[in-house]
């Protein structure tokens, strides 16, 4: 295990110069960010940056179309390394790398569950819903050795506030028990993120994350304990996960499982994400460059009518497999992911 202080500009955690340096005190306090690295197989090439955070409730932007104003990320950066993940350009904020370091460079607000509790106390906060997952996801591979989550639930629970969770990851089950005594005392949405089965599709695009089958076999397990759990369909690949028969055997997984509901949603590629991800394509799709040049010509997002159309055929799936989307009364529980901007963070920040 390494250990360095970021803020002494020492080693290869160095801050890059006295401005960053001073970024750093102005943001997380002075000597408050720390550089860890642990000589263990499965965090084998990864630097945490633990952190102490001012504030843990981000305010998403008036105009984002997220159907929730709060949400709390533990984290920054995903080790999942998902080649299409939108929140790529969140860490070019802070002056880290979108692609690789991405992947790697994990912050992690080791205060987050104390610093919760006590803006969930404040007299100021009126107990709207906090979405958990929607910039990176909180049951990454990090939280089980900083064990975030328990602490962050624990609060929401404490004080019944309303929360969603949306994951990738199969840690959550290791918290079962406090899901459980918090949906007794408020509203709970948990959405599992399962955008195809294809095998061999999840090794190339999401490498970090666990498999189609273990993430549907959490659904399983949440509805076993009366959790209700949807999933978000997302996302969809043009060209490699749109086919018929995929859309088809995706979703007769997904009821399988016992899914309350199932949103398609189609890759969107957003600066950051975009040039990671057509790297990646033309690697293993060379072919597939210049198709996807076309569809995503006018921006991040592939044209309305390709989204109408796997939004059609997946819910005519669903309705055949006995499942829907998502209902007016259940918006928060399956999120569409967007970066929410947080307010207490300066837009540039030097780290390492």
């Amino acid at each position: 295990m390494r250990w360095e202080n970021l803020t002494t500009g020492s080693g290869e955690g160095e801050g890059s110069g006295e401005h960053g340096r001073a970024a750093d005190a102005a943001l997380f306090g002075a000597d408050a960010v720390h550089t860890r690295t642990f000589d263990t197989p499965e965090f084998a090439g990864i630097t945490f940056h633990e952190i102490r955070a001012r504030s843990i409730l981000n305010r998403v932007p008036g105009a984002s179309r997220m159907p929730f104003e709060w949400t709390v990320n533990p984290y920054r950066g995903c080790t999942h390394a998902c080649v299409y993940c939108f929140a790529r350009k969140t860490h070019s904020y802070l002056d880290l790398d979108t692609g690789l370091g991405f992947d790697s460079q994990i912050v992690v607000k080791v205060n987050a569950p104390e610093l919760l509790r006590r803006q969930l106390g404040s007299r100021r906060w009126q107990g709207e819903h906090v979405a958990m997952g929607t910039n990176v996801d909180c049951y990454q591979r990090a939280e089980g050795r900083y064990r975030l989550m328990p602490g962050i639930i624990g609060a929401l629970r404490d004080h019944a506030n309303p929360f969603s969770i949306l994951t990738k990851g199969t840690l959550i089950l290791r918290d079962l028990d406090l899901l459980a005594e918090a949906a007794e005392v408020t509203d709970v949405g948990i959405s599992v993120s399962v955008g195809f089965t294809d095998p061999e599709l999840w090794r190339t695009v999401e490498p970090g994350t666990p498999s189609p089958e273990r993430r549907l076999d959490v659904v399983r397990a949440l509805g076993e304990r009366g959790i209700g759990c949807g999933v978000l369909m997302a996302p969809v690949i043009p060209f490699l996960s749109d086919h018929p028969d995929r859309l088809r055997a995706t979703v007769r997984a997904i009821a399988a499982s016992g899914a309350t509901s199932v949103t398609p949603l189609v890759l969107h590629l957003r600066p950051g994400a975009r040039e990671w991800f057509m790297a990646w394509l033309g690697r293993h799709h060379p072919s597939l460059v210049g198709r996807y040049e076309r569809l995503y010509a006018d921006g991040a997002y592939a044209p309305k009518w390709y989204q109408r159309r796997i939004t059609r055929q997946v819910h005519d799936l669903a309705r055949e497999y006995g499942i829907g989307p998502s209902s007016a009364a259940m918006p928060r529980r399956v999120p569409e992911p967007e970066p929410p901007a947080e307010v207490t963070e300066p837009v540039q920040l030097s780290l390492i």
